[in-house]
């Protein structure tokens, strides 16, 4: 399926190696997760995993392996068809008496999901839906509309949710376009809920998804976020910097012996074990690695529902 889609990655890409080194908008340096640290993600990992269930397997929490990898979630809202719009679920988890909202990634067999990754020029942000967002401020134009979709609904069910079960605790997840969706989530819900909230953000092989403008705000904005990679993948390396497109801090770097590291900065472009080095150019990247393993052992994507 992905042979079909590797064309737009070039032109996503918008680069090549000897021109990303010039963009270096962060200092250097890379800190290794303790075992403890890593094995913190699995649920989010398992989350992720989930979001590419259809909606009749998360319902009753029966998807396989990744719903049975986190017993005790409630989901109460699910949504999406897996092409128009990408399936979502938002749900109660008490182990860390948390609202969750997680969306599915790319489907590279449904022609709708692989559309909305394509239409890359920048737009606006709608400052109904993200109050006070600074008048800089671009993001990827298929993300946007996409986000704008689901994004109304699912405010008020995790609003619902935080007064039902007296939560003040809102974590966003997703992998590929789901991390998108996941990484807009992230600074909408902070925009829109009160100010004690945590709001926490936790991604998986995530697209650029705004410029810099974006990024800066971004991290001024949300003091938890992480965005997971893994090893070559090639989708957090695009859309390319050259088309004025930044990451956010809180990248996690899995290396080829699966040890993870937590580099420094919001598109760390100077030390060669984070994604900008490591990545230089879609020709160096993997197309496979982008479903994992995650958490040593992990894969994501649709094929890895086992329900």
């Amino acid at each position: 399926m992905w042979t079909l889609f590797n064309p737009l990655f070039s032109v996503a890409a918008g680069i090549v190696n000897h021109f990303q080194q010039p963009f270096n908008i962060s200092q250097g340096g890379v800190t290794p997760l303790t075992s403890s640290q890593y094995a913190e993600f699995v649920p989010y990992v398992q989350f992720a995993r989930a979001a590419y269930c259809p909606s009749n397997k998360i319902e009753g929490w029966q998807c396989g392996d990744a719903c049975s990898a986190v017993p005790g979630f409630t989901p109460t809202l699910t949504g999406g068809d897996g092409d128009d719009t990408q399936y979502y679920y938002v749900g109660f988890w008490p182990a860390q008496s948390a609202v969750v909202v997680a969306h599915q990634g790319t489907d590279p067999s449904q022609p709708g999901a692989v559309l909305v990754d394509v239409e890359f020029r920048f737009l606006s942000l709608d400052p109904v839906l993200f109050p006070n967002i600074p008048s800089g401020v671009r993001v990827h134009h298929g993300f946007v509309k996409e986000h704008k979709k689901t994004a109304p609904k699912i405010l008020k069910e995790v609003k619902r949710l935080m007064a039902e079960n007296s939560s003040t605790h809102v974590i966003l997840i997703g992998h590929s376009l789901g991390g998108a969706l996941a990484e807009l989530d992230t600074l909408f819900m902070k925009l829109n809920l009160p100010a004690s909230t945590m709001v926490r953000g936790v991604t998986f092989g995530t697209p650029r998804v705004g410029n810099l403008a974006w990024a800066t705000y971004f991290d001024s904005q949300i003091a938890d976020f992480t965005r997971m990679n893994h090893n070559r993948d090639i989708v957090p390396i695009v859309p390319g910097r050259l088309l004025g497109f930044r990451h956010p801090k809180g990248e996690i770097h899995i290396q080829k012996d699966g040890i993870a590291l937590a580099c420094l900065g919001p598109d760390d472009g100077v030390d060669p074990q984070c994604s900008d080095l490591a990545v230089p150019d879609v020709e160096d990247g993997s197309i496979p690695d982008h479903n994992g393993p995650y958490c040593h052992n992990i894969l994501i994507g649709t094929e890895y529902c086992t329900a």
